[in-house]
């Protein structure tokens, strides 16, 4: 199980001090894995051993070989450490956290935000970007200080141990992360479950908050069918897109409804993970631009992390918190919102979105890319973000 610092030496901290983490699987738990991977037990295939019913055999014999056999967690591991992690805790749950502070001064304090099945090392390949953008060919007033937590049960912020961190709670608590870390103002990006995070945010309008910079604002049809009337071709496209993934995204059910059951099979099989894991292939339709060791780092950080439920356990307390807010009606967030659509992720569609959010000041589209376009597109995603922040300063 990884460590931090504190671990390994007799200090005793307060609440709310921040203190070292490293990222440290045992010999022994990296053996265990080894040898699970070893004893794997595929099911009978389906018929095709295609992705038309789920994960296929063929695809998981292949990523359980390179696993085992080539993939290198200690380089991984050595590359998640190449930058300073922490943990601290919040409202009673423990929160880790990559900070990267920017070597120029006067940078833009921003949080990454997450996607599910993701953690913080989503945003490994774009973090020297962002807070040395002139070592990558940007502009010194471009910089930003990141902070990139993992939402409890997400990664290394473990365990959760109190019900209730639905959306609402955890943007509080990331709010509360950056004024700990003596930030007056910051703004967000977020993408999937961080996208959530991040209107959210947007929606709480707490003090210092700057904006929010999403992949994806989850707005759908109110039943008004004048809203109809205003859609653009691309935007009946970005509809089918939704019906596909609806037809497709069971995890969603199950998490929402029976987070510990699944929980069982994920936390005992890393190859259950990895099946489970599908959506890093966009449920192998052909797009997915996420590259196989990749996928296997984040699949290992959950599985040393022991991840699974909490994970799970985040779409049920959303359920439960929407079902519990439906009677007040629909939010509108009126931070300033910018997007970024990819074009083989889910297509936002603007009628929709700027009903339910009414300070959109961004909106691009790009051609190449998805749902996990900071591991695919990481520089397109960085060049957005800093568009729209430079958007905000004038």
């Amino acid at each position: 199980m990884p460590r931090t610092v504190e671990d390994m030496t007799n200090t005793t901290a307060t609440s709310t001090d921040i203190r070292p983490f490293r990222v440290e699987a045992s010999q022994a738990d990296l053996d265990d894995l080894m040898q699970r991977l070893a004893r794997t037990r595929l099911p009978q295939p389906a018929p095709g051993d295609d992705w038309s019913y789920g994960t296929p055999n063929a695809y998981l014999r292949e990523a359980v070989e390179t696993w085992r056999t080539t993939y290198d967690w200690r380089a991984e591991e050595a590359r998640i450490n190449a930058v300073p992690h922490f943990i601290t805790e919040i409202d009673g749950q423990p929160i880790h956290f990559i900070h990267v502070r920017s070597p120029h001064p006067g940078a833009t304090p921003l949080i990454l935000a997450h996607t599910y099945p993701g953690s913080s090392v989503d945003y490994l390949d774009m973090i020297g970007p962002l807070t040395d953008p002139v070592a990558f060919g940007g502009r010194a007033e471009e910089a930003f200080d990141v902070v990139v937590p993992d939402a409890p049960g997400y990664g290394f912020s473990q365990p959760v141990a109190e019900a209730g961190w639905a959306t609402p709670r955890v943007a509080r608590a990331y709010d509360e992360l950056m004024h700990r870390l003596g930030y007056s103002e910051y703004g967000i990006h977020g993408s999937d479950n961080g996208a959530l995070v991040a209107r959210e945010l947007g929606l709480q309008n707490p003090e210092g908050f700057l904006g929010l910079h999403v992949l994806q604002l989850f707005s759908f049809p109110s039943g008004d069918p004048a809203e109809f009337e205003h859609l653009e071709p691309q935007d009946y496209a970005g509809l089918e897109h939704m019906q596909w993934f609806q037809s497709v995204g069971g995890y969603n059910t199950m998490n929402a409804s029976r987070p510990q059951t699944v929980a069982v099979g994920l936390s005992d099989s890393p190859v259950a993970l990895l099946a489970y894991s599908e959506l890093f292939n966009s449920f192998g339709n052909g797009t997915a631009l996420v590259p196989l060791e990749k996928i296997l780092t984040e699949v290992s950080v959950n599985w040393f992390a022991n991840a699974a439920a909490g994970m799970s356990r985040s779409y049920f307390e959303n359920a439960r918190a929407d079902a519990a807010s439906e009677e007040t009606g629909p939010q509108v967030n009126g931070a300033p919102t910018g997007v970024a659509v990819f074009k083989d992720d889910f297509q936002t569609i603007k009628v929709f979105a700027e009903r339910d959010n009414s300070n959109i000041v961004h909106w691009s589209r790009f051609d190449e890319g998805g749902h996990y376009a900071a591991l695919e597109v990481p520089d397109a995603v960085v060049g957005d973000i800093r568009a729209f922040f430079a958007g905000l300063r004038g």
